[in-house]
């Protein structure tokens, strides 16, 4: 099982005439993910050629306008389109009562159907759970109430040694046991260890959104062991104050953020508009986190 990361927009507040605000996309088999909505959404979608219909969840991290902006216009089009289901988004509550009033000026008959989950903006919780997978949101430390989404991939049981079926005259009815971790105890009293016993699958795979937010280390925690990070770096370290006062993170602070968790990659994004070279964010972040990239428009990450 692969997650595929598409970045859509890596600017912040200002869009550029070549960063466009955050959104970006992760599939998972048999699920499209569309993370946060800032206006040129449906483009990017179309250049990157994802298909609409395969939509159905959508994450808002906050109300600030480039996170959401783009959100009418890609149920407008969705609609246009003829597309038939329901959509999930979920957001902090005041969403629903923000664009309902421009749903209902949509011309002719929803066939889509959006559907509104409030987010819990004081404590992580489980949002979604999936056969393969598990959406968590978390709060984050920011000028207006605001939550991450940790996207984790469930574990799988272990596989059973084949061989050692018949060695061990392992009954059916143990097997299931073993592959969940039980020891084996023979017949005659002996005891095999379940390690022994099984192959291991491999570690699940796990990605987390982070943004908007100022540096806050109890995130690390929640985030541990994450394969790849996505952590806003709207400043460069230069401007750290002003990071500060607006609730941001800098490039350094990012980097930081996927030490204290164990990251295995991070991705920065969320770049302000005053910077035209996003290279020397990733430059400055690799002085503290090696395996860090400032994400461009267009690009993918498998996990």
């Amino acid at each position: 099982m692969s997650f595929e990361l598409t970045i859509l927009g890596s600017n912040s507040a200002l869009p550029t005439s070549n960063r466009y605000p955050t959104a970006q996309v992760l599939e998972v088999p048999g699920r499209c993910f569309l993370i946060d909505c800032g206006e040129g959404t449906q483009i990017q979608l179309r250049r990157n050629k994802i298909n609409f219909s395969k939509i159905q969840h959508i994450f808002i991290s906050h109300l600030h306008g480039d996170h959401y902006y783009g959100l009418i216009g890609l149920i407008s089009t969705m609609n246009l389109m003829g597309i038939k289901s329901d959509l999930h988004i979920y957001s902090h509550s005041e969403l629903k009562n923000l664009i309902q009033p421009q749903l209902n000026f949509i011309r002719g008959e929803m066939t889509v159907n959006p559907i509104f989950h409030p987010l819990n903006l004081k404590k992580p919780q489980t949002i979604l759970e999936t056969k393969k997978v598990e959406v968590i949101s978390f709060p984050v430390k920011h000028s207006m109430p605001t939550c991450g989404f940790l996207f984790r991939e469930k574990p799988k049981q272990a596989n059973i040694r084949k061989e050692l079926i018949k060695v061990y005259d392992i009954p059916v009815a143990d097997i299931k046991q073993i592959k969940k971790g039980a020891d084996f105890v023979t017949a005659d009293g002996q005891t095999i260890p379940n390690e022994h016993l099984t192959i291991q699958p491999p570690k699940p795979k796990s990605y987390a959104f982070c943004t908007d937010t100022a540096f806050h280390p109890p995130l690390a925690e929640i985030i541990r062991d994450v394969d790849l990070l996505y952590h806003e770096a709207t400043f460069m370290e230069k401007l750290r104050d002003l990071a500060e006062k607006t609730l941001h993170s800098t490039t350094k602070q990012a980097a930081e953020m996927a030490k204290l968790s164990n990251a295995g990659k991070l991705l920065i994004g969320h770049f302000s508009a005053r910077f035209k070279n996003t290279k020397l964010f990733e430059e400055e972040a690799r002085e503290v986190f090696e395996n860090t990239e400032a994400v461009v428009e267009g690009n993918k990450y498998i996990i």
